[in-house]
Protein backbone atom coordinates (compact mmCIF):
# COMPACT_ATOMS: atom_id res chain seq x y z
CA UNK A 1 0.00 0.00 0.00
CA UNK A 2 1.65 3.43 -0.90
CA UNK A 3 3.02 5.08 1.99
CA UNK A 4 2.58 8.54 0.90
CA UNK A 5 -0.02 10.78 -0.71
CA UNK A 6 0.45 14.43 -2.58
CA UNK A 7 -2.68 17.15 -1.96
CA UNK A 8 -3.10 19.44 -4.51
CA UNK A 9 -4.16 22.91 -3.15
CA UNK A 10 -4.83 26.58 -3.98
CA UNK A 11 -2.24 28.62 -2.14
CA UNK A 12 -5.07 30.71 -0.08
CA UNK A 13 -5.09 30.17 3.48
CA UNK A 14 -8.41 28.82 4.03
CA UNK A 15 -7.44 26.16 1.28
CA UNK A 16 -4.31 25.53 2.97
CA UNK A 17 -5.77 25.00 6.33
CA UNK A 18 -8.44 22.74 4.94
CA UNK A 19 -6.02 20.58 3.06
CA UNK A 20 -3.38 20.71 6.45
CA UNK A 21 -6.71 19.78 7.89
CA UNK A 22 -7.35 16.19 5.85
CA UNK A 23 -3.71 15.25 6.18
CA UNK A 24 -3.12 15.94 9.47
CA UNK A 25 -6.76 13.32 9.99
CA UNK A 26 -5.18 10.61 7.62
CA UNK A 27 -1.77 10.93 9.27
CA UNK A 28 -3.63 10.15 12.75
CA UNK A 29 -5.08 7.42 11.43
CA UNK A 30 -2.85 6.00 9.72
CA UNK A 31 0.73 6.30 11.49
CA UNK A 32 2.62 5.06 8.36
CA UNK A 33 1.32 7.35 5.86
CA UNK A 34 3.29 10.44 4.83
CA UNK A 35 0.95 13.25 3.46
CA UNK A 36 2.69 16.66 1.46
CA UNK A 37 1.25 19.56 -0.25
CA UNK A 38 1.69 21.13 -3.70
CA UNK A 39 0.46 24.50 -4.52
CA UNK A 40 -1.63 25.27 -7.71
CA UNK A 41 -2.39 29.08 -8.06
CA UNK A 42 -5.78 28.28 -10.46
CA UNK A 43 -7.45 30.76 -12.70
CA UNK A 44 -9.83 31.62 -10.16
CA UNK A 45 -7.01 33.05 -8.07
CA UNK A 46 -5.52 34.66 -10.33
CA UNK A 47 -8.86 37.04 -11.98
CA UNK A 48 -10.37 38.88 -9.18
CA UNK A 49 -11.89 41.63 -11.06
CA UNK A 50 -14.75 40.17 -12.45
CA UNK A 51 -17.73 38.27 -10.99
CA UNK A 52 -17.97 34.38 -10.83
CA UNK A 53 -20.23 33.69 -13.33
CA UNK A 54 -19.14 35.88 -15.82
CA UNK A 55 -15.91 34.51 -16.17
CA UNK A 56 -16.69 30.32 -15.49
CA UNK A 57 -18.30 29.75 -12.31
CA UNK A 58 -16.27 28.37 -9.32
CA UNK A 59 -15.18 25.66 -11.38
CA UNK A 60 -12.00 27.82 -11.94
CA UNK A 61 -11.38 27.02 -8.66
CA UNK A 62 -11.19 23.44 -9.48
CA UNK A 63 -10.55 22.35 -12.72
CA UNK A 64 -6.66 22.76 -12.77
CA UNK A 65 -6.38 20.78 -9.29
CA UNK A 66 -8.48 17.95 -10.87
CA UNK A 67 -5.69 18.12 -14.27
CA UNK A 68 -3.09 17.62 -11.64
CA UNK A 69 -4.61 14.22 -10.42
CA UNK A 70 -5.42 13.59 -14.10
CA UNK A 71 -1.30 14.17 -14.91
CA UNK A 72 -0.66 11.91 -12.10
CA UNK A 73 1.25 14.60 -10.18
CA UNK A 74 -1.04 14.19 -7.32
CA UNK A 75 -2.72 11.75 -5.48
CA UNK A 76 -5.76 13.91 -3.94
CA UNK A 77 -7.00 17.32 -3.83
CA UNK A 78 -9.04 18.69 -1.02
CA UNK A 79 -12.16 21.41 -2.18
CA UNK A 80 -14.93 22.94 -0.73
CA UNK A 81 -17.95 20.50 -1.72
CA UNK A 82 -19.91 23.77 -2.46
CA UNK A 83 -17.51 24.84 -5.18
CA UNK A 84 -17.65 21.24 -7.40
CA UNK A 85 -19.85 20.63 -10.10
CA UNK A 86 -22.77 17.86 -9.23
CA UNK A 87 -21.43 15.93 -12.49
CA UNK A 88 -18.32 13.61 -11.67
CA UNK A 89 -15.09 14.34 -14.27
CA UNK A 90 -14.41 11.30 -16.29
CA UNK A 91 -12.03 9.05 -14.11
CA UNK A 92 -12.18 10.83 -10.62
CA UNK A 93 -14.62 10.26 -7.51
CA UNK A 94 -15.00 12.06 -4.56
CA UNK A 95 -12.63 9.29 -2.17
CA UNK A 96 -14.18 11.02 1.58
CA UNK A 97 -16.26 13.18 2.62
CA UNK A 98 -15.32 13.98 6.19
CA UNK A 99 -17.72 15.24 9.10
CA UNK A 100 -19.31 18.79 8.14
CA UNK A 101 -18.47 21.70 9.56
CA UNK A 102 -20.85 24.84 9.86
CA UNK A 103 -23.52 25.11 7.29
CA UNK A 104 -24.38 29.08 7.98
CA UNK A 105 -23.33 32.03 6.34
CA UNK A 106 -22.24 34.88 8.45
CA UNK A 107 -22.99 38.54 7.97
CA UNK A 108 -19.66 40.87 8.57
CA UNK A 109 -20.61 44.57 9.25
CA UNK A 110 -17.67 47.28 10.61
CA UNK A 111 -20.25 48.38 12.58
CA UNK A 112 -21.82 45.70 13.97
CA UNK A 113 -25.00 45.37 11.91
CA UNK A 114 -27.09 42.84 11.98
CA UNK A 115 -29.00 42.17 8.44
CA UNK A 116 -32.73 43.40 10.03
CA UNK A 117 -31.10 47.01 11.22
CA UNK A 118 -28.82 47.84 8.17
CA UNK A 119 -29.53 51.30 6.74
CA UNK A 120 -31.95 51.59 4.08
CA UNK A 121 -30.19 50.99 0.69
CA UNK A 122 -27.13 49.76 2.74
CA UNK A 123 -24.24 48.49 0.02
CA UNK A 124 -23.53 44.52 1.00
CA UNK A 125 -20.99 42.51 -0.86
CA UNK A 126 -21.23 39.38 -2.40
CA UNK A 127 -20.83 37.18 -5.33
CA UNK A 128 -23.03 35.04 -4.75
CA UNK A 129 -26.41 34.95 -7.06
CA UNK A 130 -27.69 32.65 -3.93
CA UNK A 131 -26.51 35.36 -1.18
CA UNK A 132 -27.68 38.06 -3.01
CA UNK A 133 -30.99 36.81 -3.90
CA UNK A 134 -32.18 35.56 -0.47
CA UNK A 135 -30.69 39.26 0.88
CA UNK A 136 -32.89 40.96 -1.30
CA UNK A 137 -35.86 38.38 -0.67
CA UNK A 138 -35.89 39.76 2.82
CA UNK A 139 -34.74 43.18 2.21
CA UNK A 140 -35.23 44.12 -1.27
CA UNK A 141 -33.74 48.07 -0.48
CA UNK A 142 -30.69 46.86 -0.72
CA UNK A 143 -27.59 47.27 -3.21
CA UNK A 144 -25.84 43.79 -3.89
CA UNK A 145 -22.16 45.04 -5.34
CA UNK A 146 -19.86 41.76 -6.15
CA UNK A 147 -17.06 40.82 -3.66
CA UNK A 148 -13.78 38.95 -4.49
CA UNK A 149 -11.03 37.78 -3.41
CA UNK A 150 -9.44 35.45 0.02
CA UNK A 151 -11.29 35.72 3.55
CA UNK A 152 -8.30 38.16 4.34
CA UNK A 153 -9.13 40.69 1.40
CA UNK A 154 -12.64 40.35 1.66
CA UNK A 155 -12.82 40.88 5.62
CA UNK A 156 -10.25 43.82 4.85
CA UNK A 157 -12.75 45.49 2.21
CA UNK A 158 -15.55 45.51 4.80
CA UNK A 159 -13.53 46.84 7.55
CA UNK A 160 -12.32 49.71 6.28
CA UNK A 161 -15.87 50.86 5.09
CA UNK A 162 -16.32 49.63 1.00
CA UNK A 163 -19.18 47.81 2.16
CA UNK A 164 -21.57 48.41 4.62
CA UNK A 165 -21.55 44.33 5.03
CA UNK A 166 -20.88 41.16 3.79
CA UNK A 167 -21.24 37.93 3.85
CA UNK A 168 -19.02 34.99 3.78
CA UNK A 169 -19.80 31.44 4.40
CA UNK A 170 -19.43 30.65 8.39
CA UNK A 171 -17.27 27.58 8.02
CA UNK A 172 -14.52 29.28 6.49
CA UNK A 173 -14.61 31.81 8.96
CA UNK A 174 -14.45 29.26 11.88
CA UNK A 175 -11.42 27.47 10.31
CA UNK A 176 -9.31 30.50 9.78
CA UNK A 177 -10.26 31.50 13.59
CA UNK A 178 -11.70 34.55 12.31
CA UNK A 179 -15.84 33.95 13.82
CA UNK A 180 -15.32 36.95 16.22
CA UNK A 181 -15.31 39.19 13.10
CA UNK A 182 -19.30 37.91 12.38
CA UNK A 183 -21.84 40.21 13.57
CA UNK A 184 -24.44 37.63 12.83
CA UNK A 185 -25.35 34.29 12.01
CA UNK A 186 -27.91 34.41 9.33
CA UNK A 187 -30.54 32.28 10.41
CA UNK A 188 -31.81 29.19 8.19
CA UNK A 189 -35.08 30.83 7.48
CA UNK A 190 -33.38 33.60 6.24
CA UNK A 191 -30.21 32.12 4.39
CA UNK A 192 -30.51 28.66 3.17
CA UNK A 193 -27.15 27.39 2.76
CA UNK A 194 -25.12 25.97 -0.65
CA UNK A 195 -25.78 22.36 -1.91
CA UNK A 196 -23.05 20.92 0.58
CA UNK A 197 -21.53 24.15 2.13
CA UNK A 198 -20.12 23.43 5.37
CA UNK A 199 -18.43 19.83 4.07
CA UNK A 200 -15.03 19.38 2.45
CA UNK A 201 -14.53 16.70 -0.51
CA UNK A 202 -11.08 14.99 -1.01
CA UNK A 203 -10.73 13.64 -4.59
CA UNK A 204 -8.74 11.56 -6.30
CA UNK A 205 -8.54 8.95 -9.24
CA UNK A 206 -11.33 6.33 -9.19
CA UNK A 207 -8.62 3.44 -10.01
CA UNK A 208 -6.32 4.60 -7.55
CA UNK A 209 -7.42 1.88 -4.76
CA UNK A 210 -4.53 2.69 -2.33
CA UNK A 211 -5.67 6.13 -1.80
CA UNK A 212 -9.28 5.25 -2.16
CA UNK A 213 -8.44 2.68 1.06
CA UNK A 214 -6.60 5.26 2.62
CA UNK A 215 -9.31 8.17 2.17
CA UNK A 216 -11.88 5.73 3.58
CA UNK A 217 -10.42 6.52 7.08
CA UNK A 218 -11.74 10.01 7.11
CA UNK A 219 -15.45 9.41 5.61
CA UNK A 220 -18.56 10.43 7.41
CA UNK A 221 -21.24 8.71 6.00
CA UNK A 222 -24.07 11.24 7.65
CA UNK A 223 -22.62 13.90 5.81
CA UNK A 224 -22.26 12.29 2.69
CA UNK A 225 -25.95 11.20 2.93
CA UNK A 226 -26.80 14.74 3.42
CA UNK A 227 -24.59 16.26 0.73
CA UNK A 228 -25.69 13.95 -1.98
CA UNK A 229 -29.24 14.78 -1.25
CA UNK A 230 -28.57 18.60 -1.69
CA UNK A 231 -26.28 17.68 -4.63
CA UNK A 232 -29.10 15.71 -6.42
CA UNK A 233 -31.64 17.98 -5.84
CA UNK A 234 -29.52 20.94 -7.01
CA UNK A 235 -28.73 18.05 -10.00
CA UNK A 236 -32.55 17.92 -10.46
CA UNK A 237 -32.99 21.04 -10.88
CA UNK A 238 -30.52 21.40 -14.05
CA UNK A 239 -28.05 24.16 -12.16
CA UNK A 240 -24.90 24.42 -11.77
CA UNK A 241 -22.89 26.13 -8.96
CA UNK A 242 -23.61 29.97 -9.54
CA UNK A 243 -27.41 29.94 -9.69
CA UNK A 244 -29.53 31.02 -6.95
CA UNK A 245 -30.23 27.42 -5.51
CA UNK A 246 -30.08 26.69 -1.86
CA UNK A 247 -30.17 23.14 -0.19
CA UNK A 248 -29.65 21.78 3.32
CA UNK A 249 -30.31 17.79 4.48
CA UNK A 250 -30.35 17.35 8.01
CA UNK A 251 -30.55 13.59 9.23
CA UNK A 252 -32.38 12.29 12.01
CA UNK A 253 -32.83 8.25 13.16
CA UNK A 254 -31.61 7.48 9.71
CA UNK A 255 -34.01 9.77 8.05
CA UNK A 256 -32.60 12.76 5.16
CA UNK A 257 -34.86 15.42 5.77
CA UNK A 258 -33.93 17.79 2.85
CA UNK A 259 -35.10 21.72 2.41
CA UNK A 260 -34.47 23.61 -1.15
CA UNK A 261 -35.31 26.32 -2.00
CA UNK A 262 -35.27 28.77 -5.58
CA UNK A 263 -35.01 32.19 -5.57
CA UNK A 264 -35.42 34.48 -8.53
CA UNK A 265 -32.47 37.35 -8.82
CA UNK A 266 -34.83 40.36 -7.53
CA UNK A 267 -35.79 37.69 -4.38
CA UNK A 268 -39.21 38.64 -5.20
CA UNK A 269 -39.93 35.10 -6.02
CA UNK A 270 -39.25 32.30 -3.76
CA UNK A 271 -39.56 28.43 -3.79
CA UNK A 272 -39.06 26.58 -1.31
CA UNK A 273 -39.57 22.40 -1.43
CA UNK A 274 -39.59 19.63 1.62
CA UNK A 275 -38.92 16.58 1.02
CA UNK A 276 -37.60 13.27 3.53
CA UNK A 277 -36.69 9.42 3.15
CA UNK A 278 -33.92 6.99 3.00
CA UNK A 279 -32.29 7.36 -0.42
CA UNK A 280 -30.18 10.67 -0.86
CA UNK A 281 -30.73 10.44 -4.49
CA UNK A 282 -34.42 10.14 -4.23
CA UNK A 283 -34.86 12.65 -1.68
CA UNK A 284 -33.45 15.07 -3.66
CA UNK A 285 -34.46 14.67 -6.63
CA UNK A 286 -38.22 14.29 -5.70
CA UNK A 287 -37.64 17.49 -4.02
CA UNK A 288 -36.58 19.05 -7.35
CA UNK A 289 -39.86 17.46 -8.84
CA UNK A 290 -41.81 20.00 -6.32
CA UNK A 291 -39.73 22.44 -7.01
CA UNK A 292 -40.47 22.53 -10.96
CA UNK A 293 -44.36 21.62 -10.26
CA UNK A 294 -44.10 25.56 -8.13
CA UNK A 295 -42.56 26.95 -11.28
CA UNK A 296 -38.52 27.05 -10.69
CA UNK A 297 -37.98 25.46 -14.06
CA UNK A 298 -39.01 29.11 -15.20
CA UNK A 299 -37.14 31.08 -12.97
CA UNK A 300 -33.84 29.15 -13.89
CA UNK A 301 -34.89 29.24 -17.11
CA UNK A 302 -35.14 33.36 -16.91
CA UNK A 303 -31.22 33.34 -15.52
CA UNK A 304 -28.76 30.74 -17.33
CA UNK A 305 -29.02 31.81 -20.73
CA UNK A 306 -27.08 34.76 -18.70
CA UNK A 307 -24.79 32.76 -17.21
Amino acid sequence: MTTSLTFATRPSALALWQTRWVMHSLQQAWADLHCSERLITTQGDRILDKPLPEIGGKGLFTQELENELYQGNVQAAVHSLKDLPVEAPPGLVLGAIPKRGEVRDALISAQGHSLEDLPEGALVGTSSLRRSAQLLARRSDLHIQPLRGNVDTRLRKAAQGDYDAIVLAGAGLERLGLADRISQWLPLDVMLPAPGQGALAVQCRSEDGDTLNRLAAIEDWETRSAVSAERAFLQGLGGGCSVPVAAYAAIQDGIIHLTGRVISLDGRQVIDCRMSGGNPAQVGLSCARQAIAQGAGELLAAILPAE
